[in-house]
């Protein structure tokens, strides 16, 4: 069974798609010749994404020492937080689904404070309204 690793690139100075039309084809062919069995490049609002599968730990790290594949890591748009390199599949790799959100408990009622005591001297006064006696009608309606 493979593993698969992710190799993150995030938006920097330049976009990080533009890293990767630079450096996709040596990075996919470079994986093919050290054992790959599968790779997919997703692209994202805030970068890119290389997933890659290979047999064993050994051949990934065989695979992350080469020359090609470092100067590919270190060419990326952020090299201080622009790069995430890690095991498992990466970006938007979860449910294909969003999840729902769950139910309020008690229906999303809670208990509210008592009232405090309050005396008619706390009360505002209260005026009465007041309202025209006649409505006036506009002529010729």
């Amino acid at each position: 069974m493979s593993t698969w690793y992710s190799i993150e690139v995030f938006d920097g100075a330049t976009s990080a798609s533009v890293w990767a039309e630079a450096y996709r084809d040596a990075l996919m062919e470079t994986a093919v010749t050290s054992g790959a069995s599968d790779w997919s490049w997703h692209r994202h609002t805030w970068g890119v994404v290389f997933e890659v599968a290979f047999a064993d730990e050994q051949a990934w790290e065989d695979y992350a020492n080469l020359p090609v594949v470092r100067a590919a890591l270190d060419a990326v748009p952020d090299p201080l937080t622009g790069l995430i390199v890690y095991r498992g599949r990466g970006g938007s790799s979860g449910s294909p689904f969003p999840r729902k959100p769950r139910p309020l408990v008690g229906s999303g009622s809670a208990a509210l404070p008592l009232p405090w005591i309050m005396s008619s001297d706390d009360l505002p006064a209260l005026t009465p309204l007041t309202l025209p006696l006649a409505i006036p009608v506009a002529a010729g309606a």
